[in-house]
Formats: structure tokens, sequence, C-alpha cells
């Protein structure tokens, strides 16, 4: 059996309207060329379609038993036309993303937001998880794609730089150094610091002078996740570091944050996918649309 959409399209444009004549003019199609079509089908399927006379034109009986499900296969095929035009007109999916903690909490809500008012029909399915989480989420094909700061990755993963980002000092208002416009990393001697536990720190000590990173490497306190340290800065315990993606949640705890210079820390952010593994038309999309947004709202 070979049947084509042209003659399906035949069969169901005649049947609905009663005549060849005004089928063919609707398909566009002469009588003989219309014909032709039906004629084929009616070979393919073994059965006639249409009683004719020389006045009148009806569905035989296996034509009325067969139209409802030309029908359907029709309609299927043209819905699945519409959502291939629609995926490739990166209109519609969904997309995965595994994305650090800290940046998934703070700068990906508005991120997907305004992805998503221009997107409206692509889903986004945020994976919040460790740094070294990303990674392996990406290579278990867990996500389509991952965000988060420079780590090294095997052969099976590619990055793409995203944005650099500088490091800043976070103290309450009343804090003597609030009242600079920036601020060095001599200005830290004797300050009580609170540091984050792991790569955070190390990583940000690793890019520093000896004498700048003596300040960072035997903290007052260590803690686990940037919103505790935030809490014991504004409880008064002491002063701690962020990148600039966080200013909301400093704002919200009623802080202040300067930046760190001389010398001036940065930390690169990069966008990690599966070497060799395409992404959908969704996925493209969010991927672009992520890399011309960290250049300005990271």
């Amino acid at each position: 059996m070979n049947i084509t959409l042209r003659q399906l399209k035949a069969f169901i444009t005649v049947a609905d309207c009663g005549s060849f004549t005004r089928a063919a003019e609707a398909l566009n199609l002469t009588q003989s060329a219309l014909s032709g079509l039906i004629k084929e089908l009616e070979q393919n399927l073994e059965v006639k379609l249409f009683d004719r006379t020389t006045r009148q034109l009806h569905l035989s009986e296996a034509g009325s038993r067969l139209l409802p499900q030309a029908q359907r296969i029709f309609n299927e095929v043209a819905l699945l036309d519409t959502e291939v035009r629609h995926l490739k007109n990166l209109r519609q999916g969904q997309v995965k993303i595994a994305v650090s903690q800290q940046l998934a909490a703070s700068a990906m809500p508005s991120l997907i937001a305004a992805f998503n008012r221009e997107y409206p029909d692509i889903r986004v399915g945020l994976i919040d998880c460790s740094v070294e989480q990303v990674l392996q989420r990406v290579e278990d094909n867990e996500a389509d794609f991952g965000i988060g700061p420079e780590r090294s990755h095997g052969s099976d993963i590619e990055s793409e730089l995203l944005c650099t980002l500088p490091f800043y000092l976070v103290m309450p208002p009343s804090h003597r150094l609030a009242g600079q416009a920036d601020v060095t990393w001599a200005d830290l001697a004797g300050e009580t610091l609170i540091t984050l536990s792991g790569p955070f720190t190390d990583r940000l000590a690793a890019g520093l002078s000896a004498d700048a990173a003596s300040y960072i490497l035997h903290p007052a306190h260590r803690v686990n996740f940037l919103s505790t340290a935030l809490g014991m800065v504004k409880a008064g315990l002491g002063i701690t570091f962020c990148l600039p993606y966080a200013a909301d949640w400093v704002r919200q705890h009623g802080l202040e944050m300067r930046l760190l210079n001389r010398p001036q820390a940065e930390r690169r952010f990069y966008l990690y996918r599966r070497r060799h593994r395409s992404l959908s038309a969704a996925a493209q999309t969010l991927s672009n649309f992520v890399a011309a947004y960290a250049e300005t709202a990271f």
C-alpha cells in the first residue's frame, strides 16, 4: 500500500464538496488530475470510494467508513507539520539547564522570567545544584547545558565563556569601609571575615598575592552558603564576599557591597555542554539568550 497525503487530501476534499468540479477548484487542480488522484487511492486501497452518476456523487459504503480515518490521519500529519515548524521557528520545546546554586538562586529567576516573556512556549526546567554537579548533570544528559564558574572537565565536555565577574566586599552600612567607593585587600587587615567553605574561597585566594590571600585563608567563620554568610554579616558577626549577581540578596539584608581591587579578583563563568551533542532549537535559543543576558545582567 502506497498512500500519499495528496491522495488523502483529494479524497477528503471531494467528500466535503460533493463534487469533483468544486473540489478541483478548491485544490487548484484540473478535474483530470483530481480524478487521477482518487483513482490511484482506490487502486491502492482496492475499494471504490465514490458512487458516481451523471448527476450525483455519493460516498460508497467503503468511502463512508474510511473517510473518518482519512481525516484523522490527515489532521495528525498536519499537527506534526505544525509542531515541526514551531520547533524550527524556536517557539516551542522544553529545555533543562543545570546551574550552580548561588547563581540559580539569585540571577536565574529574573533571566528565566525575561526569557519566558519573549518565548512563552519554551518551558525551562532549572536544576539547581553544586558546581561539581553541574558538570555531572550535563555529562549524564540530565541537562541540555549547564552554567557555573570555571572548573576542569573531561574531553566529552566543552565550555564557552559567558562572563567574568569581580568580587565585592559585603558589610553593614555602619561599617568603616562602607564610606569608601571601593576597597583594597590591604583594607581587610584586622577585619573579622566570614568566608565560604570549599572552592569558592580557595579559588579566590589562588588568584591573589600571598599578602592578600592571607586575609581570607584564616577567617573567623567558614560557612557553606552565601545566605548564611549574609545573615551573619547582618547580625554584626563580620564581613564577607560576593559576586555582583548577589546584589539583590545583599540589599534584602540591608547591607552594602563595595568593589574589591588592588588587585581585582575575578571569577569566570562558563556555559557547559556535551561535546558532539547538538542542542535542540529551543535549547539553542535559550543558550543564545543566556549569553546575551550574562553580558549585562550577571
